[in-house]
Protein backbone atom coordinates (compact mmCIF):
# COMPACT_ATOMS: atom_id res chain seq x y z
CA UNK A 1 0.00 0.00 0.00
CA UNK A 2 1.28 3.63 -0.95
CA UNK A 3 2.39 5.22 1.96
CA UNK A 4 -0.23 8.49 1.14
CA UNK A 5 -2.96 5.61 1.63
CA UNK A 6 -1.52 4.80 4.83
CA UNK A 7 -1.26 8.49 6.17
CA UNK A 8 -4.41 9.48 4.96
CA UNK A 9 -6.15 6.50 6.45
CA UNK A 10 -4.36 6.92 10.13
CA UNK A 11 -5.19 10.63 9.23
CA UNK A 12 -9.01 10.10 8.81
CA UNK A 13 -9.77 7.03 10.82
CA UNK A 14 -6.63 6.91 13.19
CA UNK A 15 -6.14 3.25 12.16
CA UNK A 16 -2.70 2.21 12.41
CA UNK A 17 -3.57 -0.86 9.65
CA UNK A 18 -2.65 -4.52 9.98
CA UNK A 19 -0.62 -6.47 7.13
CA UNK A 20 -4.05 -8.68 6.80
CA UNK A 21 -6.07 -5.59 6.15
CA UNK A 22 -3.00 -3.87 3.83
CA UNK A 23 -2.55 -7.13 1.60
CA UNK A 24 -6.70 -7.11 0.92
CA UNK A 25 -6.75 -3.53 0.28
CA UNK A 26 -3.87 -4.04 -2.11
CA UNK A 27 -5.97 -6.80 -4.18
CA UNK A 28 -9.14 -4.85 -4.36
CA UNK A 29 -6.99 -1.39 -5.46
CA UNK A 30 -5.15 -3.54 -7.93
CA UNK A 31 -8.93 -5.26 -9.45
CA UNK A 32 -8.66 -8.25 -7.80
CA UNK A 33 -11.39 -10.02 -5.92
CA UNK A 34 -11.00 -10.93 -2.68
CA UNK A 35 -12.13 -13.28 0.12
CA UNK A 36 -11.05 -12.03 3.56
CA UNK A 37 -11.68 -14.23 6.82
CA UNK A 38 -10.51 -12.64 10.12
CA UNK A 39 -11.49 -13.00 13.22
CA UNK A 40 -14.52 -11.02 14.77
CA UNK A 41 -13.08 -7.51 15.99
CA UNK A 42 -10.02 -7.58 13.52
CA UNK A 43 -11.00 -4.57 11.43
CA UNK A 44 -13.16 -6.37 8.57
CA UNK A 45 -15.27 -2.70 7.65
CA UNK A 46 -11.99 -1.12 7.82
CA UNK A 47 -10.76 -2.52 4.35
CA UNK A 48 -13.96 -1.44 2.43
CA UNK A 49 -13.50 2.21 4.40
CA UNK A 50 -9.69 2.41 3.64
CA UNK A 51 -10.05 1.54 -0.07
CA UNK A 52 -12.87 3.80 -0.66
CA UNK A 53 -10.09 6.75 0.41
CA UNK A 54 -8.63 6.00 -2.79
CA UNK A 55 -11.41 4.87 -5.03
CA UNK A 56 -12.94 7.63 -7.36
CA UNK A 57 -16.71 5.91 -7.28
CA UNK A 58 -19.00 4.13 -4.75
CA UNK A 59 -18.57 1.44 -2.48
CA UNK A 60 -21.47 -0.73 -2.35
CA UNK A 61 -21.43 -2.34 0.78
CA UNK A 62 -24.38 -5.24 1.30
CA UNK A 63 -25.20 -6.15 4.41
CA UNK A 64 -27.76 -8.49 6.00
CA UNK A 65 -29.11 -6.29 8.47
CA UNK A 66 -30.52 -3.23 8.70
CA UNK A 67 -28.35 -2.44 12.60
CA UNK A 68 -24.81 -3.31 11.16
CA UNK A 69 -25.84 -0.53 8.29
CA UNK A 70 -26.51 1.93 10.48
CA UNK A 71 -24.24 1.24 12.90
CA UNK A 72 -21.54 1.56 9.89
CA UNK A 73 -23.05 4.73 8.90
CA UNK A 74 -22.87 6.34 12.47
CA UNK A 75 -19.34 5.08 12.68
CA UNK A 76 -18.20 6.99 9.24
CA UNK A 77 -19.70 10.04 10.56
CA UNK A 78 -18.07 10.08 13.36
CA UNK A 79 -14.74 10.91 11.41
CA UNK A 80 -15.66 14.11 10.24
CA UNK A 81 -13.04 13.69 7.64
CA UNK A 82 -14.54 10.11 6.21
CA UNK A 83 -16.17 10.43 3.26
CA UNK A 84 -20.44 10.39 3.12
CA UNK A 85 -22.16 7.65 4.01
CA UNK A 86 -25.79 6.44 3.26
CA UNK A 87 -28.03 3.38 4.01
CA UNK A 88 -30.63 2.38 1.86
CA UNK A 89 -33.01 0.02 3.22
CA UNK A 90 -37.54 -0.60 3.95
CA UNK A 91 -36.78 1.32 6.95
CA UNK A 92 -36.49 4.50 5.27
CA UNK A 93 -38.81 6.85 4.88
CA UNK A 94 -39.35 7.61 1.56
CA UNK A 95 -38.13 11.56 1.89
CA UNK A 96 -34.97 10.12 3.42
CA UNK A 97 -34.40 7.30 0.56
CA UNK A 98 -35.42 10.63 -2.43
CA UNK A 99 -32.69 12.62 -0.09
CA UNK A 100 -29.62 9.62 -0.33
CA UNK A 101 -30.02 8.33 -4.24
CA UNK A 102 -30.07 12.43 -4.76
CA UNK A 103 -26.67 12.88 -2.90
CA UNK A 104 -25.43 9.52 -4.86
CA UNK A 105 -26.70 11.36 -7.76
CA UNK A 106 -24.59 14.64 -6.98
CA UNK A 107 -21.09 12.59 -6.50
CA UNK A 108 -21.78 13.51 -2.95
CA UNK A 109 -21.62 10.06 -1.53
CA UNK A 110 -18.77 7.29 -1.24
CA UNK A 111 -20.19 4.20 1.06
CA UNK A 112 -23.89 2.88 -0.01
CA UNK A 113 -24.97 0.15 2.46
CA UNK A 114 -27.83 -1.98 1.20
CA UNK A 115 -29.59 -5.49 2.21
CA UNK A 116 -28.92 -7.83 -0.94
CA UNK A 117 -32.94 -7.72 -1.41
CA UNK A 118 -32.27 -3.85 -2.66
CA UNK A 119 -29.82 -5.69 -5.29
CA UNK A 120 -32.24 -7.45 -6.97
CA UNK A 121 -34.36 -4.29 -7.43
CA UNK A 122 -33.75 -3.18 -11.19
CA UNK A 123 -34.33 0.33 -10.03
CA UNK A 124 -31.55 0.35 -7.26
CA UNK A 125 -29.07 -1.55 -9.95
CA UNK A 126 -29.70 1.09 -12.52
CA UNK A 127 -29.03 4.13 -10.14
CA UNK A 128 -26.06 2.61 -8.58
CA UNK A 129 -24.52 1.42 -12.25
CA UNK A 130 -25.04 5.08 -13.37
CA UNK A 131 -23.24 6.76 -10.29
CA UNK A 132 -20.91 4.34 -10.80
CA UNK A 133 -19.76 1.44 -8.55
CA UNK A 134 -15.82 1.10 -8.05
CA UNK A 135 -16.10 -2.12 -5.32
CA UNK A 136 -18.79 -4.18 -4.03
CA UNK A 137 -18.30 -5.46 -0.66
CA UNK A 138 -19.92 -8.38 0.70
CA UNK A 139 -20.12 -8.53 4.47
CA UNK A 140 -20.80 -11.28 6.42
CA UNK A 141 -20.00 -13.37 3.53
CA UNK A 142 -20.82 -16.83 5.06
CA UNK A 143 -24.28 -15.69 4.17
CA UNK A 144 -23.74 -16.62 0.56
CA UNK A 145 -23.13 -20.08 1.05
CA UNK A 146 -25.43 -23.03 1.00
CA UNK A 147 -22.49 -24.75 3.25
CA UNK A 148 -22.31 -21.87 5.90
CA UNK A 149 -24.63 -21.99 9.13
CA UNK A 150 -26.47 -18.69 7.99
CA UNK A 151 -27.65 -19.23 4.72
CA UNK A 152 -29.50 -16.45 3.01
CA UNK A 153 -31.53 -17.26 -0.42
CA UNK A 154 -31.33 -13.42 -0.94
CA UNK A 155 -27.16 -13.37 -1.61
CA UNK A 156 -27.53 -15.75 -4.00
CA UNK A 157 -28.14 -13.19 -6.87
CA UNK A 158 -24.66 -10.78 -5.84
CA UNK A 159 -23.28 -12.46 -8.48
CA UNK A 160 -25.40 -11.97 -11.29
CA UNK A 161 -25.71 -8.16 -9.51
CA UNK A 162 -21.94 -7.48 -9.63
CA UNK A 163 -21.85 -8.03 -13.10
CA UNK A 164 -24.82 -5.85 -14.09
CA UNK A 165 -22.81 -3.59 -11.58
CA UNK A 166 -20.41 -3.35 -14.23
CA UNK A 167 -18.74 -5.88 -12.52
CA UNK A 168 -16.02 -4.01 -9.77
CA UNK A 169 -14.09 -5.97 -7.89
CA UNK A 170 -15.52 -7.37 -4.82
CA UNK A 171 -14.29 -7.93 -1.13
CA UNK A 172 -16.30 -11.12 0.54
CA UNK A 173 -15.76 -10.62 4.31
CA UNK A 174 -16.22 -13.03 7.06
CA UNK A 175 -15.84 -13.96 10.86
CA UNK A 176 -16.21 -17.73 9.97
CA UNK A 177 -15.66 -20.26 7.43
CA UNK A 178 -14.65 -23.32 6.60
CA UNK A 179 -13.39 -24.76 3.27
CA UNK A 180 -16.45 -25.48 1.86
CA UNK A 181 -17.75 -22.24 2.77
CA UNK A 182 -14.66 -20.46 1.40
CA UNK A 183 -14.97 -22.29 -2.25
CA UNK A 184 -18.48 -21.64 -1.75
CA UNK A 185 -18.54 -18.18 -1.62
CA UNK A 186 -15.46 -18.06 -4.19
CA UNK A 187 -17.86 -19.96 -6.69
CA UNK A 188 -21.54 -18.49 -5.90
CA UNK A 189 -20.40 -14.87 -6.19
CA UNK A 190 -17.98 -15.13 -9.33
CA UNK A 191 -14.93 -14.33 -8.01
CA UNK A 192 -12.24 -14.00 -10.77
CA UNK A 193 -8.53 -15.30 -9.55
CA UNK A 194 -9.61 -14.40 -5.84
CA UNK A 195 -6.78 -13.62 -2.80
CA UNK A 196 -8.19 -15.99 -0.08
CA UNK A 197 -6.44 -14.80 3.03
CA UNK A 198 -7.07 -16.64 6.53
CA UNK A 199 -6.01 -14.17 9.37
CA UNK A 200 -6.25 -17.07 11.74
CA UNK A 201 -8.95 -18.29 13.74
CA UNK A 202 -7.37 -18.18 17.23
CA UNK A 203 -8.68 -16.22 20.08
CA UNK A 204 -5.74 -17.68 22.67
CA UNK A 205 -7.62 -15.45 25.41
CA UNK A 206 -10.87 -16.89 25.55
CA UNK A 207 -10.78 -20.01 27.71
CA UNK A 208 -12.86 -23.17 26.26
CA UNK A 209 -14.63 -25.48 28.67
CA UNK A 210 -17.59 -28.15 27.85
CA UNK A 211 -19.30 -28.69 31.13
CA UNK A 212 -21.45 -32.19 31.05
CA UNK A 213 -24.82 -33.40 32.29
CA UNK A 214 -27.11 -36.17 32.65
CA UNK A 215 -30.26 -34.31 34.02
CA UNK A 216 -31.41 -31.07 32.35
CA UNK A 217 -32.08 -29.40 36.13
CA UNK A 218 -28.88 -29.79 37.11
CA UNK A 219 -27.49 -28.40 33.77
CA UNK A 220 -30.12 -25.04 34.07
CA UNK A 221 -29.21 -24.59 37.22
CA UNK A 222 -25.37 -24.85 36.68
CA UNK A 223 -25.75 -22.40 33.80
CA UNK A 224 -27.51 -20.09 36.33
CA UNK A 225 -24.84 -20.39 38.86
CA UNK A 226 -22.04 -19.31 36.73
CA UNK A 227 -24.02 -16.67 34.57
CA UNK A 228 -24.79 -15.28 38.65
CA UNK A 229 -21.12 -15.22 40.06
CA UNK A 230 -19.83 -14.20 36.66
CA UNK A 231 -18.31 -10.61 36.80
CA UNK A 232 -18.64 -8.03 34.37
CA UNK A 233 -21.01 -8.35 30.93
CA UNK A 234 -22.34 -11.69 28.92
CA UNK A 235 -24.43 -13.46 26.40
CA UNK A 236 -26.30 -16.57 27.71
CA UNK A 237 -27.56 -18.35 24.53
CA UNK A 238 -30.48 -21.04 24.53
CA UNK A 239 -32.17 -22.86 22.12
CA UNK A 240 -35.73 -21.41 22.22
CA UNK A 241 -37.63 -17.86 22.70
CA UNK A 242 -39.22 -19.25 26.19
CA UNK A 243 -35.99 -20.42 27.40
CA UNK A 244 -35.06 -16.44 27.45
CA UNK A 245 -37.41 -15.51 29.55
CA UNK A 246 -37.19 -17.87 31.95
CA UNK A 247 -33.21 -17.89 32.28
CA UNK A 248 -33.72 -13.89 32.46
CA UNK A 249 -36.35 -14.13 35.38
CA UNK A 250 -34.34 -16.78 36.74
CA UNK A 251 -31.39 -14.61 37.02
CA UNK A 252 -33.20 -11.14 38.13
CA UNK A 253 -33.93 -13.03 40.82
CA UNK A 254 -30.61 -13.81 41.66
CA UNK A 255 -29.51 -10.11 41.28
CA UNK A 256 -28.71 -9.72 37.93
CA UNK A 257 -29.77 -7.22 35.49
CA UNK A 258 -30.91 -10.00 32.64
CA UNK A 259 -32.69 -9.17 29.36
CA UNK A 260 -34.30 -11.94 27.24
CA UNK A 261 -33.67 -11.59 23.60
CA UNK A 262 -35.14 -13.46 20.08
CA UNK A 263 -36.19 -12.66 16.72
CA UNK A 264 -40.05 -12.66 17.93
CA UNK A 265 -39.95 -9.83 20.18
CA UNK A 266 -40.70 -6.51 18.63
CA UNK A 267 -38.06 -4.56 17.20
CA UNK A 268 -37.99 -1.58 19.29
CA UNK A 269 -37.77 -4.30 22.32
CA UNK A 270 -35.02 -6.13 20.63
CA UNK A 271 -33.07 -2.39 19.88
CA UNK A 272 -33.78 -1.33 24.03
CA UNK A 273 -31.35 -4.61 24.90
CA UNK A 274 -29.11 -3.89 22.29
CA UNK A 275 -27.90 -0.57 23.22
CA UNK A 276 -28.23 -1.41 26.84
CA UNK A 277 -25.88 -4.32 25.97
CA UNK A 278 -23.97 -1.89 24.06
CA UNK A 279 -23.82 0.63 26.89
CA UNK A 280 -22.85 -1.41 29.38
CA UNK A 281 -26.19 -0.78 31.23
CA UNK A 282 -27.45 -4.99 30.73
CA UNK A 283 -25.40 -7.73 32.91
CA UNK A 284 -26.12 -10.67 30.88
CA UNK A 285 -28.31 -10.99 27.35
CA UNK A 286 -30.17 -14.22 26.93
CA UNK A 287 -30.41 -15.06 23.68
CA UNK A 288 -31.17 -17.02 21.10
CA UNK A 289 -28.93 -17.07 18.04
CA UNK A 290 -30.74 -14.01 16.87
CA UNK A 291 -28.44 -12.05 18.76
CA UNK A 292 -25.50 -12.75 16.37
CA UNK A 293 -24.65 -10.45 13.66
CA UNK A 294 -23.94 -6.64 14.66
CA UNK A 295 -22.36 -7.86 18.37
CA UNK A 296 -19.65 -5.74 18.69
CA UNK A 297 -18.46 -4.98 22.49
CA UNK A 298 -15.33 -5.63 23.27
CA UNK A 299 -15.59 -6.51 26.90
CA UNK A 300 -18.00 -9.27 26.87
CA UNK A 301 -16.53 -11.55 29.18
CA UNK A 302 -18.27 -14.46 29.20
CA UNK A 303 -20.19 -16.61 26.61
CA UNK A 304 -22.14 -19.32 27.90
CA UNK A 305 -24.51 -22.28 25.90
CA UNK A 306 -27.12 -23.52 27.77
CA UNK A 307 -27.68 -25.67 24.13
CA UNK A 308 -25.37 -26.53 21.89
CA UNK A 309 -25.44 -25.03 18.86
CA UNK A 310 -26.28 -26.33 15.43
CA UNK A 311 -22.69 -26.16 13.84
CA UNK A 312 -19.32 -25.93 14.87
CA UNK A 313 -19.25 -22.84 12.75
CA UNK A 314 -22.44 -21.21 14.70
CA UNK A 315 -20.62 -21.88 18.26
CA UNK A 316 -17.22 -20.36 17.23
CA UNK A 317 -18.84 -17.73 15.90
CA UNK A 318 -20.68 -17.10 19.08
CA UNK A 319 -18.50 -17.50 21.42
CA UNK A 320 -15.68 -15.16 19.32
CA UNK A 321 -17.91 -12.39 20.91
CA UNK A 322 -16.24 -12.69 24.41
CA UNK A 323 -12.74 -10.53 25.19
CA UNK A 324 -12.65 -8.72 22.09
CA UNK A 325 -10.89 -6.14 24.08
CA UNK A 326 -7.74 -9.23 24.37
CA UNK A 327 -8.37 -9.45 28.28
CA UNK A 328 -9.29 -12.79 29.38
CA UNK A 329 -12.50 -14.50 28.71
CA UNK A 330 -14.56 -17.51 29.38
CA UNK A 331 -16.52 -19.33 26.98
CA UNK A 332 -18.73 -22.63 28.48
CA UNK A 333 -20.78 -25.44 26.77
CA UNK A 334 -23.00 -26.75 29.03
CA UNK A 335 -23.77 -30.21 27.51
CA UNK A 336 -26.58 -33.03 28.01
CA UNK A 337 -25.95 -35.77 24.77
CA UNK A 338 -29.90 -35.65 25.03
CA UNK A 339 -30.01 -31.93 24.06
CA UNK A 340 -28.89 -32.95 20.54
CA UNK A 341 -32.67 -34.12 19.75
CA UNK A 342 -33.47 -30.40 19.68
CA UNK A 343 -31.11 -30.10 17.08
CA UNK A 344 -31.53 -32.90 14.99
CA UNK A 345 -34.88 -31.82 14.99
CA UNK A 346 -34.68 -28.46 14.38
CA UNK A 347 -31.88 -29.82 11.39
CA UNK A 348 -35.10 -31.56 9.56
CA UNK A 349 -38.07 -30.32 7.73
CA UNK A 350 -38.42 -30.90 4.10
CA UNK A 351 -40.90 -29.57 2.79
CA UNK A 352 -43.61 -31.89 1.43
CA UNK A 353 -43.91 -32.75 -2.03
CA UNK A 354 -47.51 -31.35 -2.44
CA UNK A 355 -46.40 -27.89 -1.06
CA UNK A 356 -43.53 -27.73 -3.75
CA UNK A 357 -45.98 -28.62 -6.48
CA UNK A 358 -48.33 -26.27 -5.49
CA UNK A 359 -45.84 -23.64 -5.28
CA UNK A 360 -43.97 -24.53 -8.60
CA UNK A 361 -47.73 -24.47 -10.25
CA UNK A 362 -48.38 -21.21 -9.17
CA UNK A 363 -45.36 -19.58 -10.61
CA UNK A 364 -46.11 -18.88 -14.46
CA UNK A 365 -44.75 -20.71 -17.53
CA UNK A 366 -43.51 -17.88 -18.94
CA UNK A 367 -42.99 -14.60 -16.71
CA UNK A 368 -43.34 -14.03 -13.17
CA UNK A 369 -44.82 -13.41 -10.06
CA UNK A 370 -44.14 -11.88 -6.76
CA UNK A 371 -43.55 -13.72 -3.61
CA UNK A 372 -46.20 -11.85 -2.08
CA UNK A 373 -48.45 -13.44 -4.10
CA UNK A 374 -47.58 -17.22 -3.86
CA UNK A 375 -49.33 -17.86 -0.75
CA UNK A 376 -52.23 -16.85 -2.27
CA UNK A 377 -51.87 -18.30 -5.80
CA UNK A 378 -50.84 -21.47 -4.26
CA UNK A 379 -53.17 -21.87 -1.52
CA UNK A 380 -50.52 -22.43 1.08
CA UNK A 381 -49.85 -20.27 4.21
CA UNK A 382 -46.76 -17.53 3.81
CA UNK A 383 -44.57 -19.96 5.95
CA UNK A 384 -44.88 -22.74 3.86
CA UNK A 385 -45.27 -21.07 0.47
CA UNK A 386 -41.98 -19.56 1.71
CA UNK A 387 -40.31 -22.53 2.83
CA UNK A 388 -41.44 -24.18 -0.38
CA UNK A 389 -40.36 -21.31 -2.86
CA UNK A 390 -36.51 -20.97 -1.07
CA UNK A 391 -36.04 -24.96 -1.18
CA UNK A 392 -37.23 -24.47 -5.30
CA UNK A 393 -34.72 -21.72 -5.86
CA UNK A 394 -32.04 -23.45 -3.87
CA UNK A 395 -32.19 -26.39 -6.36
CA UNK A 396 -32.14 -24.56 -9.42
CA UNK A 397 -36.08 -25.23 -10.21
CA UNK A 398 -37.21 -21.09 -9.55
CA UNK A 399 -35.17 -17.70 -9.22
CA UNK A 400 -35.83 -14.76 -7.71
CA UNK A 401 -34.87 -11.69 -9.89
CA UNK A 402 -35.86 -8.03 -9.41
CA UNK A 403 -39.43 -8.57 -11.33
CA UNK A 404 -40.28 -11.43 -9.18
CA UNK A 405 -40.23 -15.49 -9.15
CA UNK A 406 -39.83 -17.23 -12.52
CA UNK A 407 -39.15 -20.86 -13.68
CA UNK A 408 -35.38 -21.49 -14.51
CA UNK A 409 -34.94 -21.82 -18.06
CA UNK A 410 -34.24 -25.32 -19.17
CA UNK A 411 -35.73 -26.54 -15.80
CA UNK A 412 -38.28 -28.40 -15.23
CA UNK A 413 -41.18 -28.03 -16.45
CA UNK A 414 -43.57 -30.28 -14.57
CA UNK A 415 -44.52 -29.59 -11.13
CA UNK A 416 -43.47 -33.45 -10.42
CA UNK A 417 -40.18 -33.21 -11.68
CA UNK A 418 -39.52 -29.92 -9.71
CA UNK A 419 -40.81 -31.01 -6.61
CA UNK A 420 -38.44 -34.51 -7.22
CA UNK A 421 -35.30 -32.11 -8.06
CA UNK A 422 -36.35 -29.92 -4.92
CA UNK A 423 -36.57 -32.84 -2.40
CA UNK A 424 -33.42 -34.31 -3.37
CA UNK A 425 -31.92 -30.95 -2.24
CA UNK A 426 -33.49 -30.26 0.56
CA UNK A 427 -32.52 -34.16 1.97
CA UNK A 428 -29.29 -33.84 0.73
CA UNK A 429 -29.18 -30.13 2.53
CA UNK A 430 -30.86 -31.76 5.78
CA UNK A 431 -27.88 -35.37 5.51
CA UNK A 432 -25.24 -32.46 5.65
CA UNK A 433 -27.24 -30.80 8.72
CA UNK A 434 -27.28 -33.42 10.73
CA UNK A 435 -23.17 -34.26 9.93
CA UNK A 436 -22.71 -30.66 11.55
CA UNK A 437 -24.85 -31.69 14.56
CA UNK A 438 -22.36 -34.83 14.69
CA UNK A 439 -18.97 -32.76 14.80
CA UNK A 440 -20.49 -30.45 17.50
CA UNK A 441 -21.03 -33.84 19.45
CA UNK A 442 -17.55 -34.68 18.70
CA UNK A 443 -16.63 -31.07 19.63
CA UNK A 444 -18.21 -31.45 23.13
CA UNK A 445 -17.20 -35.30 23.76
CA UNK A 446 -13.65 -34.89 22.57
CA UNK A 447 -11.45 -35.67 25.23
CA UNK A 448 -8.56 -33.78 22.96
CA UNK A 449 -7.56 -30.07 23.46
CA UNK A 450 -10.71 -28.35 22.28
CA UNK A 451 -9.31 -25.40 20.61
CA UNK A 452 -7.17 -27.67 18.48
CA UNK A 453 -10.77 -29.54 17.48
CA UNK A 454 -11.67 -26.28 16.78
CA UNK A 455 -8.89 -24.62 14.64
CA UNK A 456 -8.70 -27.91 12.90
CA UNK A 457 -12.15 -27.72 11.75
CA UNK A 458 -11.15 -24.12 9.81
CA UNK A 459 -8.19 -25.86 8.71
CA UNK A 460 -5.89 -23.43 11.17
CA UNK A 461 -4.61 -26.62 12.91
CA UNK A 462 -2.51 -25.89 16.31
CA UNK A 463 0.83 -27.78 17.19
CA UNK A 464 0.61 -28.30 20.79
CA UNK A 465 -2.72 -28.67 22.92
CA UNK A 466 -3.33 -24.58 23.87
CA UNK A 467 -3.21 -24.33 27.72
CA UNK A 468 -6.55 -23.01 28.14
CA UNK A 469 -9.31 -25.46 28.26
CA UNK A 470 -10.98 -27.77 30.11
CA UNK A 471 -9.32 -30.78 28.65
CA UNK A 472 -5.91 -29.25 28.55
CA UNK A 473 -6.36 -28.77 32.50
CA UNK A 474 -7.40 -32.09 33.06
CA UNK A 475 -4.46 -33.34 30.99
CA UNK A 476 -6.95 -35.48 28.69
CA UNK A 477 -5.56 -33.39 26.05
CA UNK A 478 -1.73 -34.91 26.53
CA UNK A 479 -2.51 -38.47 26.31
CA UNK A 480 -1.82 -40.53 23.59
CA UNK A 481 -4.85 -41.22 22.87
CA UNK A 482 -5.66 -37.74 22.61
CA UNK A 483 -6.18 -37.66 18.83
CA UNK A 484 -4.89 -33.89 18.43
CA UNK A 485 -5.29 -32.21 14.68
CA UNK A 486 -1.69 -30.92 15.05
CA UNK A 487 -0.70 -30.83 11.92
CA UNK A 488 1.81 -34.12 12.04
CA UNK A 489 -0.02 -36.13 9.50
CA UNK A 490 -0.95 -33.58 6.91
CA UNK A 491 2.26 -34.98 4.78
CA UNK A 492 -0.50 -37.31 3.07
CA UNK A 493 -3.98 -35.63 3.16
CA UNK A 494 -3.12 -31.94 4.17
CA UNK A 495 -6.67 -29.34 5.36
CA UNK A 496 -8.18 -27.72 2.63
CA UNK A 497 -7.07 -30.59 -0.36
CA UNK A 498 -9.36 -31.51 -2.93
CA UNK A 499 -10.23 -35.37 -2.53
CA UNK A 500 -12.89 -37.88 -4.59
CA UNK A 501 -14.72 -40.83 -3.11
CA UNK A 502 -16.48 -43.37 -5.28
CA UNK A 503 -19.71 -42.86 -3.35
CA UNK A 504 -19.80 -39.65 -1.96
CA UNK A 505 -18.09 -37.64 -4.76
CA UNK A 506 -16.27 -34.36 -4.35
CA UNK A 507 -14.76 -33.54 -0.79
CA UNK A 508 -12.76 -31.01 0.59
CA UNK A 509 -10.49 -32.44 3.71
CA UNK A 510 -10.60 -30.44 6.89
CA UNK A 511 -8.57 -32.27 9.29
CA UNK A 512 -5.96 -35.45 9.74
CA UNK A 513 -5.15 -36.85 12.99
CA UNK A 514 -3.01 -39.74 13.72
CA UNK A 515 -5.16 -42.47 12.83
CA UNK A 516 -8.00 -40.18 10.92
CA UNK A 517 -8.94 -38.06 8.43
CA UNK A 518 -12.14 -35.81 8.36
CA UNK A 519 -13.69 -34.81 5.08
CA UNK A 520 -16.52 -32.58 4.37
CA UNK A 521 -18.67 -33.97 1.02
CA UNK A 522 -20.74 -31.66 -0.73
CA UNK A 523 -23.50 -34.59 -1.06
CA UNK A 524 -23.39 -36.00 2.22
CA UNK A 525 -21.49 -33.34 4.80
CA UNK A 526 -18.73 -34.24 7.07
CA UNK A 527 -17.54 -37.67 7.42
CA UNK A 528 -14.32 -39.05 9.74
CA UNK A 529 -12.86 -41.90 8.43
CA UNK A 530 -10.29 -44.47 9.63
CA UNK A 531 -6.49 -43.52 7.99
CA UNK A 532 -6.03 -47.26 7.88
CA UNK A 533 -9.05 -47.77 5.69
CA UNK A 534 -8.42 -44.90 3.54
CA UNK A 535 -5.06 -45.99 2.61
CA UNK A 536 -5.55 -49.93 2.60
CA UNK A 537 -8.91 -49.55 0.37
CA UNK A 538 -7.90 -46.39 -1.40
CA UNK A 539 -11.25 -44.90 -0.35
CA UNK A 540 -10.05 -41.23 -1.52
CA UNK A 541 -8.17 -39.93 -4.27
CA UNK A 542 -6.56 -37.00 -4.63
CA UNK A 543 -7.88 -34.80 -7.47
Amino acid sequence: METALRTRAADVFGWDLRDAQVAVIDAVLSGRDALALMPTGSGKSAIYQVAGLALDGLVVVVSPLVALQEDQVVGLQRHEDAPRAVAVNATKRVAEVDEAWDAVAAGDVRYVFLAPEQLAKDDVVERLADAGVSLLAVDEAHCVSSWGHDFRPAYLALGEAAERLGRPPIVALTATGSAPVREDVVERLGMRDPLVLSAGFDRPGIRIEVERYGDADQKRDAVIEQAAAATGTGIVYVATRKETEEYADALRARGKDARPYHAGMRVKERESVLHAFHDGDVDVVVATSAFGMGIDKPDVRFVLHADIAESVDAHYQEIGRAGRDGAPATATLHYRSEDLGLRRFFATGTPKPASLRAVFDAVPAEGTIARSALPDASGLSSRTAGRAVNTLIEAGVLEDGSEGVARVAGGPTTAAAAAKAATERAEQREEVEQSRIAMMRRFAETLGCRRQFLLAYFGDELAEPCGNCDTCTSGTAYDEAAHGADGANDDAWPPESAVQHAQWGHGIVMSTEDDRVTVFFESAGYKTLALADVEERHLLERV
